[in-house]
């Protein structure tokens, strides 16, 4: 095993960091262990407090492309590097993302820590059991004495062990070449992680301050137009007459009840944003919506663990309650840029039906995206509307064929099809049968990936990640597997390219960036991510380019997500009252606003 490293490379340096970090917080690091696998040299370094350690020049190893850096979830120990001013290695190899990679799709029964990696290589997973007690000693933060130095530096040391062992039984199964890549995208993650977005704290502490209150308005004010709430809780029965009295027609489970999981409110409310939206978002705030787990740090940037490669599809997993792209829509409006800065969110246009047209290779779907409007114009190429329709004149086929053409994308059939739509069966049949007939390569190419999939037991990616397939894999999550973890290493390729070219970004959203920039600078940060992403789609797709549009928010305005517009503006009315009530002169001096609820910065760029 190492004879092949040392073809590529003169060192190979595993590496662990203990640190400290508070929710929202920047790393502090304590402690550092790294062993060089040819030489077997070891190094044991306590950090905290050791100045000399900071800056380029208090590296203890190299980190050029002759180098090798290994470590276990890497993106804590680039982030460790980020905080003492060290250069970020150029060659890494991640045994987590390597170890997901692996086993993606299978039943490891341990995890897929440390512990469970080993434990399925067939090795000791004491070796690399977690020390709760090591880590709240960690958490807490210094001064340390002696005894708790050596005792750090002694756990840390025995993940690096743990690492050694683990590497030698997981290399031959690793494609080097397309692991670096992985790698390179861990290095993204630190830095995304270390810069985190800007949060209008004035007004988050005040919703902190007066949550349970305004809980209590919003049934209120927001069920004044529903009537499905009864004594603060919500009732099915008024839900499923309120369905009725609509014409919305609701999933169902295979008993007959509604469907009333958190995605099925989503993707309804997708569907029906006016009539669906604010009650989901009602639900979601009653229930779910924990403004205190925000991961917020005192500088007023959210920051938290993006989980890379976590999911099945290898998108990025970070919690809902710590990520401020997890919660509800409307809680997004608490991005705001500091004076003199802006953010702009620059994401994909239709990038799934742009990805199954690509890697299809369908001819019509390929037209159909770059016309700038593929569900219309997909209706157009079916015959259902004239060549000279508009959004305007045709708006209730478009978005059918638009529902149609999504749907297909995920797998539904007709009678989910038809529940999406909101039409009897037949409406759904005669529209899949449309694009079939539309799109026939993109059904053989579909069709032809689960085959794949279910004759030789796994799928993969242009680059590499793959996801296994047993007997009773769901042939739909197959169907949906090329262009979600597609679209996931399309994301990759422009988060580390944009990252490494200087781009701030602050965040990664499933098909989308947040960026930031000073506010003379927005306007030329958003060209240069617009030109990463554009790229990093054809390397991805052969050749075929995505586009990307940008919507720009200049201080002092803030972030708006339109979806969550009526919700925002509810929930800072309650709070403008409730903040008045305890302060009459806000009442009566307009010059004294406790919000700033415009979202004229918000626009296409």
């Amino acid at each position: 095993m190492p004879d092949r490293l040392q073809e590529r490379f003169s060192a190979v340096w595993l590496v662990e960091f203990e640190f400290s970090a508070p929710l929202g917080e920047r790393p502090v690091p304590l402690c550092l262990v790294a062993r060089e696998l040819f030489s077997d040299r070891l190094l044991r370094v306590w950090i905290d407090g050791n100045h000399e350690l900071n800056g380029p020049d208090g590296l203890p190893f190299g980190v050029g492309s002759q180098t090798l850096f290994v470590a276990f979830n890497a993106s804590e120990e680039l982030g460790c590097h980020l905080a003492l001013n060290w250069s970020l290695p150029e060659r890494i190899l991640d045994l987590f993302v390597e170890f997901r990679n692996l086993t993606n799709g299978k039943e490891t029964h341990c995890g897929n820590g440390l512990m469970g990696a080993r434990a399925y290589f067939g090795l000791s997973a004491m070796d690399a059991a977690p020390n709760l007690s090591m880590q709240e000693l960690a958490r807490r933060g210094g001064p340390y004495s002696e005894s708790e130095q050596l005792a750090l530096l002694d756990y840390c040391q025995s993940h690096v062990d743990a690492m050694t062992g683990l590497l030698r039984e997981m290399l031959p199964s690793v494609d080097l070449s397309r692991a670096l890549w992985r790698g390179r995208y861990m290095a993204a993650v630190a830095r995304m992680e270390w810069n985190g977005a800007p949060i209008d704290m004035p007004t988050l502490s005040l919703l902190r301050k007066h949550w349970e209150a305004i809980k209590a308005e919003l049934i209120s004010r927001v069920d004044a137009d529903y009537g499905v709430y009864e004594n603060g809780s919500f009732n099915v029965d008024r839900w499923a007459a309120y369905l009725v009295e609509n014409g919305i027609h609701w999933p169902q489970l295979p008993t007959g009840a509604l469907a009333l999981d958190d995605d099925t409110f989503s993707n309804m409310a997708k569907l029906y944003p006016e009539q669906v939206g604010p009650i989901r978002e009602l639900r979601h705030a009653m229930g779910q919506l924990r403004l205190n787990d925000l991961a917020v740090g005192t500088d007023g940037r959210n920051r938290c663990n993006l989980s890379a490669f976590s999911s099945k599809t290898g998108r990025n997993q970070p919690s809902t309650s710590r990520f401020i792209f997890g919660p509800s829509c409307w809680m997004r409006s608490l991005i705001k840029p500091q004076p003199g800065r802006a953010v702009a969110y620059v994401d994909w246009c239709q990038q799934e039906f742009g990805i199954a047209a690509a890697l299809s290779r369908d001819r019509n779907m390929m037209e159909a995206y770059s016309s700038g409007d593929p569900y219309l114009t997909f209706a157009k190429q079916a015959g259902a509307v004239p060549s000279d329709a508009t959004k305007k004149s045709h708006p209730k086929e478009r978005e059918q064929f638009k529902v149609c053409a999504l749907a297909v994308q995920y797998g539904m059939g007709e009678v989910s099809l038809a529940q999406a739509l909101g039409e009897p069966p037949v409406v759904a049949r005669e529209l899949l049968r449309l694009h079939r007939q539309t799109y026939p390569e993109f059904w053989q190419w579909s069709e032809a990936a689960v085959d794949q999939a279910m004759l030789h037991g796994n799928l993969q990616t242009v680059f590499g990640w793959q996801i296994a397939a047993g007997s009773d894999a769901n042939p739909r999550s197959l169907a949906n597997f090329p262009c979600q973890a597609n679209g996931a290493e399309m994301l990759r390729l422009a988060c580390w390219r944009a990252t490494e070219c200087g781009i701030l970004v602050c965040a990664p959203v499933h098909d989308a960036v947040l960026i930031e920039a000073a506010v003379d600078d927005i306007d030329e940060a958003v060209r240069e991510m617009q030109s990463v992403m554009r790229t990093e789609s054809e390397r991805v797709l052969f050749g075929f380019s995505l586009r990307a549009e940008a919507r720009i928010v200049r201080w002092p305005d803030r972030y708006v997500d339109e979806r969550g517009v009526s919700m925002w503006q509810t929930v800072t009315s309650i709070l403008q009252e409730l903040e008045a009530s305890q302060a009459p002169e806000f009442a009566t001096d307009p010059s004294k606003p406790l919000l700033t609820t415009s979202a004229t910065g918000c626009y296409p760029a």
